[in-house]
């Protein structure tokens, strides 16, 4: 424990909760406050992996707050201030516990510096992958789902928490900094580039990334106005180009089936890091650890609406993220020459009951180990083409539209789900639903 700053606060006031309760990750998130904006302002060593940063949090406090908590792992934290005085501060593992000056009433908009720095360290997730600032051999490869983001910088990591942010990030001359939303500005001097970004609609801690190496840059606007910005390592610019040609069309597929595109920027980020294991759709810019295949810009893309413009509340709710983006693969094979969404249910449908698709409900994974499985994924879209087939397609794909629009830059649940898709199709589908959401096993109905 680390103890810095002045006195305790002035009486009066509670501590805002350590954590939000979600049921796998209990300490992700804080209580007691709401976060407007993060102002991150970094800079990176790829050489020595330092990193240092000063973070401005701005947020506005629901109660009377004494104390409050950010999330934070590792690192050495320098200096807090709120509101620009000096405050007392303590480090209780993930936790950074500030005292302000004062109390700080209900309703008031607050704002907290904390300077850090230091080699971060990843977070290992309880299926044992990798999350948050991973090191690479020539930067680093930030994703931070479902916890990471605390590996880099202080946050209220809980999705139900949503921001705008500011990135402004230094790095030696030759290496990128890529971050979410749009490219403001960028400029060397003294050996040194400084790339500033601008994410201005809401964005849940866990999509935010700051990914810096060496890469090959394209920049280019789709026929429907949305600004590109592709970073590539040049180890897998061959292997990735067919793949990112394909983005101003999906983009523009994407738009038809589920609405407007949410952001102001698109592109993607794909390194040359083999050993993390997986993509993530950070917002406005999905990263890729290798050249993906096309379905997986398919995937990561119907993310932006499904997952990063439309959040989860709890991450026992994921299938709403990777049900969504995996149907959305289907849609794009049956449209464009491959399998029918049908004959890919079929497929699974197949599979005997022992296998591991069925390990789980889609809707009720158990715990934080299995919410990247198969039964979330796969057994997730196959809900949505049961939910087809009992609709009909007008209706099903009116639903997406809607819940894309209604929850717009906001959160959901699959209660809320539920109640949309009965109410816009007139049919009662709570059996369905509970068959494919909730029930062990392989459904009987199958």
């Amino acid at each position: 424990m680390t103890t810095v700053g002045t006195a305790a606060a002035d009486s009066g006031g509670g501590h805002g909760a350590p954590g939000q309760g979600d049921p796998y990750f209990p300490l992700s998130g804080n209580g007691g406050y709401t976060v407007r904006h993060y102002d991150l302002d970094l800079g990176y060593e790829p050489a020595t992996k330092k990193l240092t940063g000063d973070a401005t949090v701005t947020a506005r406090a629901g109660q009377a707050l004494a104390a409050f908590d950010l999330d934070l792992s590792g690192l050495t934290v320098n200096r807090v201030r709120v509101d620009g005085r000096t405050a007392h501060w303590t480090r209780h593992g993930q936790e950074l516990v500030v005292t302000p000056p004062h109390a700080l009433r209900k309703g008031a908009t607050f704002r907290v510096d904390v300077a850090y720095s230091g080699v971060p360290q990843y977070v290992t997730d309880p299926d044992g992958s990798a999350d948050g600032w991973i090191t690479t051999d020539d930067g680093a490869f930030v994703a931070g789902e479902p916890q990471g983001a605390m590996s880099w910088f202080p946050s209220d990591n809980n999705p139900l928490d949503k921001a705008s942010y500011s990135f402004r990030v230094t790095v030696p001359a030759g290496y990128t900094a890529v971050c979410n939303g749009v490219l403001d500005a960028q400029h060397t001097r003294g050996g040194k580039t400084t790339f500033q970004w601008r994410q201005d609609q809401p964005m849940a801690s866990y999509l935010a990334t700051a990914t810096v190496g060496r890469f090959d840059v394209q920049r280019y606007t789709t026929a429907s106005g949305i600004p590109v910005y592709n970073a590539v390592d040049p180890r897998e610019a061959a292997g990735a180009a067919p793949a990112l040609a394909k983005i101003p069309e999906i983009l523009d597929w994407e738009t038809k089936l589920f609405g407007p595109y949410p952001f102001s920027a698109a592109g993607a980020i794909v390194d040359d890091a083999h050993d993390v294991g997986y993509a993530l759709e950070t917002q406005t810019r999905p990263i890729y650890d290798r050249a993906p295949d096309v379905s997986t810009v398919v995937h990561e893309t119907a993310h932006q609406w499904f997952g990063d413009s439309v959040s989860l509340t709890s991450w026992k709710d994921i299938w709403l993220n990777e049900g969504f983006a995996t149907y959305a693969e289907w849609l794009w094979q049956e449209q464009h020459g491959g399998d029918t969404a049908q004959a890919t249910f079929d497929h699974y449908d197949g599979l005997p009951a022992t296998d591991s698709l069925w390990d789980f409900p889609s809707a009720d994974p158990g715990n934080g180990a299995n919410i990247f499985a198969s039964p979330v994924y796969t057994r997730g879209a196959m809900a949505l083409q049961e939910l087809r087939d009992a609709v009909g397609d007008k209706d099903f794909f009116a639903i997406l539209k809607a819940w894309a629009r209604e929850h717009r830059y906001g959160n959901g649940t699959t209660g809320q789900f539920v109640a949309l898709s009965e109410h816009l199709s007139g049919k009662h589908l709570g059996t369905l639903f509970h068959t494919w959401l909730y029930t062990a096993g392989k459904p009987a109905t199958s």
